[in-house]
Order: C-alpha cells, then sequence, then structure tokens
C-alpha cells in the first residue's frame, strides 16, 4: 500500500493571483496532514510562480510528516535546500514556459551536474530523488549519480486515452518499477494522475509513494481540501 504526497503548489498558484495572503499554502499544509497524507510537496521554481522562499521556511517548520522540496539545479536553489534542510529533495527539470513540469530529467545528459548536486545534498542529510521518465537507461543513470529514490513520470500513462495505450504505458510503469527495485532503488510515482485513473498505479508492487497535487485542489474547489485528500487516501492506501 503506497504512501501519498500532497503537491501544494496550486493552493499558492491561487494566491499568487491576486498577489494577496490567501489561500495560504502553510494552512493547506496542515490540512493535508490532519486528512492523513504522509508528506508534503512544495516546488520552489526559480521564478517563484507560486511557492515562494518564505513558504518553504514556514513549511519546514510547521510539516509534521516530511517536506519534499522539489528543486532544479540551479545553484541559488540548491543553497537555498542547503540552508532549509528538508527531509527530501526531488530534483526536476524546469523550463520558464512550460505550465508545468513537463516530462522527466535527462539524467545522462547532465549528469556530471547531477551528481554533484546530489552528493552536495545527502552530505546534508538530505534524501535526494531524481525525477525522470520511466525508461530504462535515465533509471540506470539515477543509481549511478549515488541517490537511493527515483520517482517515475506518470505523464504517458495519464494522458493516454486509448485503453490499449494506457494498458501499454501501465505495462512500462509495472516494468520499470521492478527494475528499479532490482538495482536497488526507491521508487515513487507521480504526475497527472487523478482520482479515476490512480487506482491502477497505486496497485504496482515496490511503488513506495504517490505525490500527487492538481487533482486534488481541483476536487477541492468543490468539496474542502481535508475531504478531496480523504478521498485520495482512500483510494491510494486501499487499492
Amino acid at each position: 500500500m503506497p504512501k501519498l504526497g500532497v503537491n501544494i503548489d496550486h493552493v499558492a498558484t491561487l494566491r499568487q493571483a491576486r498577489g494577496e495572503r490567501e489561500p495560504n499554502p502553510i494552512e493547506a499544509a496542515r490540512v493535508c496532514e490532519r486528512a492523513g497524507v504522509d508528506s508534503i510537496v512544495a516546488h520552489l521554481r526559480e521564478d517563484r510562480r507560486h511557492i515562494q522562499e518564505k513558504d518553504i521556511h514556514l513549511l519546514r517548520k510547521a510539516v509534521g510528516t516530511r517536506l519534499n522540496l522539489e528543486m532544479s539545479l540551479d545553484e541559488r536553489i540548491v543553497a537555498i535546500a542547503l540552508s532549509l534542510r528538508p527531509d527530501q529533495a526531488t530534483i526536476v527539470p524546469e523550463r520558464r514556459s512550460e505550465i508545468t513540469t513537463e516530462g522527466g530529467l535527462d539524467v545522462l545528459r547532465h549528469f556530471r551536474r547531477i551528481r554533484r548536486v546530489a552528493d552536495v545534498l545527502k552530505r546534508s542529510g538530505i534524501l535526494v530523488s531524481l525525477f525522470v521518465d520511466p525508461l530504462p537507461a535515465q533509471i540506470s543513470k539515477t543509481k549511478d549519480a549515488g541517490v537511493d529514490m527515483v520517482e517515475l513520470h506518470t505523464g504517458s500513462y495519464a494522458l493516454a486515452t486509448a485503453a490499449s495505450r494506457k494498458r501499454q504505458e501501465l505495462n512500462t510503469l509495472k516494468q520499470m518499477t521492478a527494475f528499479a527495485r532490482r538495482i536497488g532503488l526507491t521508487v515513487n510515482a507521480g504526475h497527472g494522475l487523478k482520482y479515476h485513473n490512480v487506482r491502477p498505479v497505486a496497485r504496482i508492487p515496490g511503488i513506495e509513494e504517490l505525490n500527487i497535487g492538481h487533482a486534488i485542489i481541483s476536487r477541492a474547489v468543490f468539496v474542502g481540501l481535508e475531504q478531496a485528500v480523504r478521498e485520495m487516501v482512500r483510494i491510494v492506501q486501499w487499492s
């Protein structure tokens, strides 16, 4: 039964739309924890489009489960992570033009830089994960980078509309989860997972945690955040 991490970025997105103080992502984290999540995820982007540096510092003090900081390889962001010392840092690709993170980190292309940053973070006591596409070469290179955890990008599965394609993408996730486990990696997964499509992924043997944000915040508009989180917890943890 996998754990659930909730990404609260879109709470901050709504706040930033008006440049005001509400809704408060720190209060959102408290509600999520009260509803039974295992970790809080927040992405401090270089352009600060949603989560702000102040939010991260407040979250570090407020989060009682685990704080998973999504981050790029930018030196200024790395410095913040080293100062903050979250429980976990997940290194993700970041492009200014994208609406949300699209595609996994290219570990082969950026291997030396990733290994250097991962080593610095690990020496500060931070658990490091890499967000990658479910491909053998990327997963193998993740292990070579000296990290102990990988998060598989589930976007292709989530976007598949034809039943045959969805089965194919799900099978890929199963195979790559098994492969990653065989080489000694802890496996998480996320991106695009929703209430109607998350159960098959939650049932994959070996997945430690699913990280979900947009679907939960969207559901919260209609039923409230605590109820939205509890609904997802039931699906993920009782699959």
